[in-house]
């Protein structure tokens, strides 16, 4: 597990990377809302602890993904007016406190399933649109290598900590965007419509996350981990490559 995120996390975000510059930030925003490193983490838990831990686990993520449209709106609209350690803090709070809430309420898999769905729609409905800078100047050499060494640490902070607190809470833990916080945070040195257009990008990218953990959860105690994991990922990449082009600039 280690090596899994040694190795990915940094490849993660070169990628994410790359393609906000290719393609705009709303792509990097996109990609990083696949389930990448917590559906990996999903299926070690279920390998580890059994299927009923890791549907478990699944509940939280939905809830987590709630939480992660606080962090969005939150960062967003701080972002107008306030610089990114502000905007940072601000959305992390509002991303705790959101999880924090939903831990204990989000009980059943049809409401957490309509929730989240429900809740992403509205925290789109919800973001500024704001007038993007004109162009700036390329990156230094340092960029990429920077937000990789960042983003990895923050890994394994989050994620060596997450099987003391319980499979619910390992959940939340596992949802909490630290790659977009990374992405975005980045992007705000370009201007706060640069970091809007990230998060955008984050909530369209989450759809597929959700659609990810709902079916997972929902058949992993009855079909088994090979099927649920299979049929999991088949209906996540489904609804990502409808959500690619609402993602992506016009």
């Amino acid at each position: 597990m280690l090596v899994w995120k040694l190795l990915l996390t940094p490849v993660l975000i070169a990628a994410a990377s790359l393609a906000g510059r290719r393609w705009g930030h709303a792509v990097s925003g996109w990609f990083v809302g696949l389930p990448l490193t917590s559906g990996p983490v999903a299926l070690f838990l279920a390998l580890e602890r059994g299927t009923s831990f890791a549907a478990d686990a699944a509940l939280g993520a939905l809830a987590g993904a709630m939480a992660e449209a606080a962090f969005c709106l939150a960062y967003a609209y701080l972002a107008r007016g306030a610089t990114w350690p502000a905007a940072l803090a601000g959305a992390t709070i509002a991303f705790t406190l959101v999880a924090a809430a939903l831990q204990r309420a989000v009980t059943s898999w049809l409401i957490a399933a309509l929730g989240a769905f429900v809740t992403l729609a509205i925290a789109l409905s919800l973001m500024p649109r704001l007038r993007a800078m004109s162009a700036a100047a390329p990156p230094p050499r340092w960029d990429v290598p920077a937000r990789m060494v960042i983003a990895t640490a923050l890994v394994l902070a989050i994620t060596e900590s997450a099987p003391v607190v319980g499979a619910r809470v390992s959940g939340v833990l596992a949802t909490f965007p630290v790659y977009a916080a990374i992405l975005t945070v980045f992007a705000h040195r370009l201007g706060a419509a640069s970091a809007v257009q990230v998060l955008r990008g984050l909530l369209w990218g989450l759809f597929g996350f959700v659609g990810f953990f709902v079916i997972l959860g929902a058949a992993l105690e009855q079909t088994g981990i090979v099927f649920a994991f299979v049929l999991a990922s088949g209906a996540a990449l489904a609804i990502q490559a409808m959500s690619f082009l609402a993602a992506r600039p016009r």
